[in-house]
Formats: C-alpha cells, structure tokens, sequence
C-alpha cells in the first residue's frame, strides 16, 4: 500500500491551480491560432488576434488569463492500492485556499447560493473522487467560470426523440447562449447514465484534448456533425460574426434505463482551463 501525504496533494492541487489559471494547455492555443488562420471575416480575426495576446501575455507575466478564475473543479483519480494520509476533501480544499492566495486569483464563491457571502478564498472545491488500479493518484483541476458554465444545460430527452433530437437541442443551447459564454467556446456533450451523471460526463468532456475524436467512430463522426453546425450559427468569437464558434465538441457516453436518454451540455468559454500532474 503506497501513502500518500494529505500535504503533498495540498501543495499539488495549489500548484496545478495557479498554473491552470496563467497558461492555457498547448492544445488550446494551437486551436485557436488555426482558427485565427482559416477566418475570413476581419472582426473575428481581430477578436482572436486580441485573444492570442491575452494568453500571451499572461504566461509572459505570470497573470491570470481572466478575471474570473473559476470555481475550482477537481477530479482524483486514487489507485486502489494508494490511500492519503489525511482527510482527502480537506487536503484539496486547502490548496485551493492557498492557490487563491498565493496566485491572487479572484474569490469567487459564495457560502450559500441564496444568502451569499463570499468565502474569501475560492474553497470550497467541487471534487470528484474515482477508484482505478495501480498505487498512484492522478490530480486534475479544471477552474470553471460561470459566464460559459450559466449557459450550459440539461434535457432529459425521450429515447424516441433520437440522435436528431439530440442534435437540435446541442445545437439550440450554443444558439441560445449567443456571445454570452465569450466564444470562442470548447463545448463538452454528456451523453446517457441519470440526470447528474450525464453532467459530470458532459464536464469531463471538457478535459479530453481538442480535436481528439471519440474511440468510437459513431460518436466521432457526430463529434464533427455538431461542431460544423455550430460553428455555422455565425456567432463567431465574441459574438461578432465569423466562421469560429467553437474550437472543439467532445462526446463521452454511458449507458442509460430503457426509458431516458439524458442529454448535457456544458460550454468552456475559449479559456479553457485545466492541468494535471500524477502522483
């Protein structure tokens, strides 16, 4: 049995935040800067120019990209012969406390969602803890701003509505959301399993590498259906027209009762935040 110290996933989970919030992934950047490159329209070539400055610039800087610095999302991944030597919730919580602090990044969470009250330090996170082989245990942080994260949304379609029902109603939640979750956006479809479990898929979705195809070619080749129509909505970033609505469109699917087929759909404005490190 492998122990993992609850000090060393404090200082991973406010190490990987910090870095999250100040350097887009390398598959991020790229993507928008072939998207820069195929525009047409002069507006939306100028919005992704300025947007390719700002994630510049805070690398260069050592700067949050944005100035909402998300909610902390957190996904584990403890290898079933590992175990943390403390009280794991409270290990990640004070890193993001730390983070907060030491990356000065904004305190954005309120106590209570109905009589508020900031926290002051951006805890508490949301956690997902998920059992899988080996001895180690896998760290990803995904900050989450809430201008893309309010446009997202749930459906729980019938079964009888179909892939072409499942098709209008991702496309009509990114037409619906228009500029307001400041596409560029990365958009992330859950697919299956209950109503909240087709949103945690619809969140993991998020963290795979833009432009990676699902395994499975059914879903790949619905993966590029969906982003070519939503791309056609003429949004564009910022809202300015052009031909880039969203960089990418990850599926992740399980299965579901006879009776549902539960959909999800959950938007990353272009900043598109998250980093990982194995322990």
């Amino acid at each position: 049995m492998r122990v993992i110290e609850a000090e060393t996933l404090s200082e991973t989970v406010k190490k990987l935040f910090i870095k999250a919030n100040r350097e887009l992934p390398a598959d991020v950047r790229d993507r928008i800067r072939v998207c820069r490159d195929r525009e047409t329209w002069p507006a939306a070539r100028e919005t992704l120019d300025r947007i390719i400055e700002n994630f510049e610039i805070a690398e260069k800087n050592r700067i949050p990209i944005c100035q909402d610095t998300g909610m902390a999302c957190v996904f584990l991944e403890l290898g079933a012969g590992a175990v943390v030597n403390g009280d794991i919730g409270e290990a990640v919580n004070e890193g993001v406390r730390r983070a907060c602090r030491e990356g000065y990044l904004r305190a954005s969470v309120v106590a209570d969602p109905l009589r508020r009250g900031n926290t002051g330090d951006n805890s508490p996170a949301v956690l997902y803890v998920d059992p899988v082989p080996g001895e180690g245990l896998g760290v990803t942080v995904a900050p989450k701003g809430f201008g893309s994260e309010n446009m997202s949304q749930i459906r729980m379609l019938s079964p009888s509505d179909g892939v072409e029902g499942l098709k209008a109603f991702v496309v009509s939640t990114l037409e619906r959301a228009g500029p307001n979750p400041c596409p560029p956006v990365v958009v992330g479809v859950g697919i299956g399993g209950t109503f909240d479990r087709a949103a945690l898929l619809a969140k993991k979705a998020l963290l795979r590498p833009l432009g990676k195809a699902h395994a499975d070619p059914f879903y790949a080749e619905l993966e590029a259906e969906l982003l070519e129509k939503i791309n056609a909505l003429g949004i564009g970033p910022q809202g300015f027209g052009g031909r880039t609505t969203a960089l990418s469109l990850a599926i992740e699917v399980m299965p579901t009762h006879i009776a549902a087929l539960p959909c999800a759909v959950n938007i990353n404005c272009h900043v598109s935040r998250h980093a990982r490190e194995e322990l």
